[in-house]
């Protein structure tokens, strides 16, 4: 397949790997698209396992649905269970990174009949995340999800053709001039921007979708060089998750952890997939 639709949107989707191996949906996160799976879902495809990595709501350009409303975590796993419908699949192993990985801890807890294993890169649990912002350094690192509640500003900065900020963050994250590139390109794209930080915009509208305990065999995967997401909460995650549950430490590596780690990722995915 590569494309599905939910609610009047389509959704693009790529679809690799043996078709009878085991599903593994992998969830981006911002501001990225399935390509930032590029280097990870080869390996998993040597491995036997299928791969899904769409390209989630507002990175896709048939789904940038107006309104910080439809931007929400309800929307977002609503999204990925119309996918996994679209495939055929009662069930799949779920892997996300950044947003991507809050998409798979709510899935996960809310859905867990359709969650084989969970595997998160770089994000806390939610509840983990919430209270790290008041009890650590998390507030601070996460300066940037409120000044994105502003309207038009953050569109106009991070794309702006002097300094390019955006750009600047993912070269100085250690991503390739291509990759970097590749990502500022699609933000550009009409509405890519603000339907991407959308995903930022309707917090305070999800606000008491609460994100409960996890049930569902979980890996989870941080990096010492990330430097949006602290220690804090990554360490609390572990009393949110009642299942066999498993901490891995990059060490000097940056947020992003899909691209920069991918032979890693891919290995203990694989593992997971295939012990859990």
């Amino acid at each position: 397949m590569d494309s599905f639709q939910r609610d009047g949107l389509t959704f693009d989707v790529r679809d690799g790997g043996p078709v009878d191996g085991e599903p593994v949906v992998l969830l981006h996160g911002f501001p990225q698209d399935s390509a930032a799976w590029n280097h990870v879902a080869p390996a998993l495809h040597q491995e036997g396992l299928r791969t899904l990595a769409p390209d989630q709501r507002g990175c896709s350009p048939m789904a940038r649905p107006r309104g910080r409303g439809r931007y929400t975590l309800r929307e977002t796993t609503a999204d990925v269970l119309a996918l996994l419908d679209a495939a055929g699949l009662e069930s799949a192993h779920i892997v996300g990174h950044d947003w991507g990985g809050m998409v798979a801890w709510a899935l996960a807890a809310w859905h867990p009949d359709r969650v084989r294993t969970l595997t998160v890169l770089s994000v806390p649990h939610p509840a983990a995340m919430a209270k790290a912002m008041v009890t650590s350094d998390q507030g601070l690192r996460s300066y940037y999800m409120f000044a994105f509640q502003l309207p038009f500003l953050p569109e106009l900065l991070l794309l702006s053709r002097g300094s390019n900020p955006l750009r600047r963050m993912l070269r100085g994250g250690g991503l390739s001039r291509e990759a970097a590139g590749h990502y500022v390109a699609r933000m550009r794209e009409p509405g890519a921007l603000s339907a991407a930080l959308g995903w930022y915009r309707a917090m305070p509208h999800g606000i008491r979708d609460r994100v409960g305990t996890v049930r569902v065999p979980t890996l989870h995967m941080w990096s010492t060089g990330d430097t949006f997401l602290g220690r804090a909460g990554i360490e609390d995650t572990a009393h949110f998750v009642d299942a066999p549950y498993r901490l891995e430490i990059l060490e000097d590596v940056s947020h992003w952890i899909p691209e920069l780690a991918a032979d890693r990722v891919a290995q203990e995915i694989t593992t997971h997939v295939t012990t859990a």
